[in-house]
């Protein structure tokens, strides 16, 4: 059941808002919105206090630090000219209502995300990617932005570089879209050593500093997150609007061709149904008649609720913000074979004003979500008449949740680690990653890791005991014996896991190589050679022919992922040894394995 007005009221009050040429009032807009019943909406913070809210991030005091972006649409090529964009901190005082606020960053240029972490914040700010160190308390600077990264195109227009969140494997994470390509590396590389890519999620490590592409397609991901498994997804538009992400995955993209020539084959997005009532998708943009369906073709925002205020029911569903539909999506994650099906769940909230623009969503340390709303009207591709005056940031819970006081950092290594069974993931993320900040300084309990790995062991929850090897893997706890002793654990996402670990480094010792291989051979799990299948991707092409080999003797061919996994670990062997791979064709019970490696074999010779 949802709270509702009249309809009379709902009718009405959207077009007085157009009407009277603008949105809703910022206080009067939460309360008219519908929700399911127990659900209230508060205004976190509105004009004239924040404008364009383009993302947020919470810091380890659960603050709320957002990037207002008045660069948008005509991102700023002069890097000589001082920007309009913002970096600004919100308290929560627990009435759902910011306490106080103040400017960390201003005259920043291009702005489309940011993320707090290893003393410091990380900011797209196109073409580059800054890391801005705060003082011991973090409220101030400590110095001027570093350039980590460059090479993030200004010509992808509401497709730019977006989206920064922290995985459990330790690095930062980001989206890019389609419309052009950009070529990342570090300040000064050369073109040899910088990484094309357009639509893709992408990845950073804040202290080997590596980049890479993680997998690459779709459309204009914006909105990345991850399950209580690690598994990670992304909001879409056009073409499918949830996607599984995988890494080394190619998936279907909205239009051109994938940058590997020869990934030939593409993977669908992971959800049965589109949010709109079928025909073109540019027909969606009205809004009424899709609204059974789900609001329109255009998503951003992304959120798996791990939360604690909300009801369990709610526990790993995606919610996403859909633009043309002026509401909150709700979809239902199945597990299916070595993925998921998402299923169309009844949308969650509707804003019942047609300035409504969410585009980002979360849950904080008291488990309530907070959503931005770039309040305006016409959609991404309206250059022309962008309203820079409003912008909104709500909450959404369930009931009045209790205060929460958060202070991570001011945490014992010992409390670190006990907040990894927390029920609310946002504990458990912030407790990891400062746990990883004081490995990586060398300050680290000598009584960390093993009182993760008796947890990892204990636990019989699997998600609990993921935490325990996540937070083992941040601080550097998983060395060889232990992957070997995980490969043999009862829990598929725990194996999954540790084959995807062991293979950071891009290589396999001979003893780890027999265990992949054997796993590979024998593991009953699609999810287990999931993993290996994507991993196939890291290990040197030599490594790669008894891992694949065993892939190969599986009847997969109906998975909706590993046919085509496989085949993109296979493919640069057909290249190194066609003779060996012709082999394959004969031992593979995938057909599109196959037709694939006949395919190219046709290509190189062979």
């Amino acid at each position: 059941m949802r709270t509702a007005l009249p309809l009379a009221a709902f009718l009405f009050l959207p077009s007085l808002a157009l009407a009277a040429g603008g949105p809703l009032p910022a206080d009067q807009a939460p309360l008219r919105m519908t929700l399911p019943h127990g659900f209230r909406a508060t205004l976190f913070a509105g004009e004239p206090d924040v404008v364009q809210p383009i993302a947020f991030a919470f810091d380890d005091r659960g603050r709320v630090w957002v990037a207002e972006c008045n660069s948008y649409p005509e991102w700023q090529k002069d890097p000589a000219k001082p920007g309009r964009d913002r970096i600004l901190v919100f308290e929560d005082d627990g009435s759902g209502h910011f306490a106080n606020k103040k400017v960390f960053l201003d005259h920043i240029v291009n702005l489309s995300g940011l993320e707090i972490g290893f003393g410091g914040v990380w900011v797209l700010s196109a073409p580059k990617l800054l890391f801005v160190p705060f003082a011991k308390d973090d409220n101030t600077r400590a110095g001027e932005p570093q350039v980590m990264l460059d090479g993030w195109t200004l010509d992808a227009k509401h497709n730019i570089v977006n989206r920064l969140t922290w995985g459990p494997d330790g690095w930062l994470w980001g989206c890019h879209g389609i419309l052009a390509t950009s070529n990342v590396g570090k300040p000064g590389a050369a073109d040899s050593q910088r990484t094309k890519l357009n639509c893709s999620v992408w990845r950073y490590h804040p202290t080997r500093h590596e980049f890479e592409v993680v997998a690459s397609g779709t459309t204009n991901p914006w909105g990345l997150d991850f399950d209580d498994y690690g598994q990670a997804f992304i909001t879409n538009c056009v073409i499918s609007h949830l996607w599984h992400i995988i890494p080394g995955a190619h998936y279907q993209r909205m239009y051109g061709e994938d940058l590997d020539k020869e990934s030939f084959g593409l993977i669908g997005g992971c959800a049965d149904h589109i949010h709109w009532a079928g025909g073109d998708w540019t027909t969606s943009r009205a809004g009424d008649s899709h609204s059974q369906a789900g609001g329109g073709h255009a998503h951003a925002g992304c959120m798996v609720y791990l939360g604690d205020n909300w009801p369990d029911t709610y526990r790993n569903n995606v919610f996403m913000c859909n633009i043309h539909g002026n509401r909150v999506n709700d979809d239902l994650l199945e597990h299916k074979g070595s993925g998921y099906v998402a299923r169309h769940g009844h949308d969650f909230l509707l804003a019942n004003d047609p300035w409504f623009r969410g585009l980002n969503l979360a849950y904080g340390p008291d488990g309530g979500v907070y959503v931005s709303d770039w309040t305006d009207t016409g959609e991404c591709h309206n250059y022309a008449t962008v309203d820079r005056t409003n912008g909104r940031i709500y909450k959404i819970t369930y009931g009045t949740p209790a205060a929460v006081k958060a202070d991570v950092a001011g945490r014992s290594d010992a409390e670190l680690v006990a907040m990894q069974w927390h029920k609310n993931d946002w504990w458990v993320r912030h407790a990891r990653r400062v746990l990883q900040e004081r490995a990586a300084a060398g300050v680290l309990d000598p009584s960390t890791r093993p009182a993760l790995l008796e947890a990892l062991k204990e636990n019989p929850d699997v998600s609990r005991q993921l935490r325990g090897l996540w937070a083992l893997h941040a601080t550097g706890g998983v060395g060889e014996p232990l992957t070997l002793e995980l490969l043999g654990s009862p829990q598929e996402y725990v194996r999954a896991w540790a084959v995807r670990l062991a293979l950071e480094d891009r290589h396999a010792s001979e003893s780890l190589l027999n265990r992949l291989s054997g796993l590979a051979t024998n593991d009953a799990s699609p999810v287990v050679r999931l993993a290996l299948a994507s991993g196939l991707q890291r290990l040197p092409i030599a490594q790669r022919w008894p891992v694949a080999e065993g892939l190969i003797g599986h009847d997969d061919g109906a998975d909706q992922n590993l046919p085509l996994m496989i085949w993109y670990g296979i493919e640069p062997l057909v290249a190194a040894d066609p003779d060996r791979a012709g082999a394959l064709v004969l031992k593979s019970k995938i057909p599109l394995v196959r037709e694939y490696v006949a395919r190219r074999l046709a290509t190189t010779g062979g």
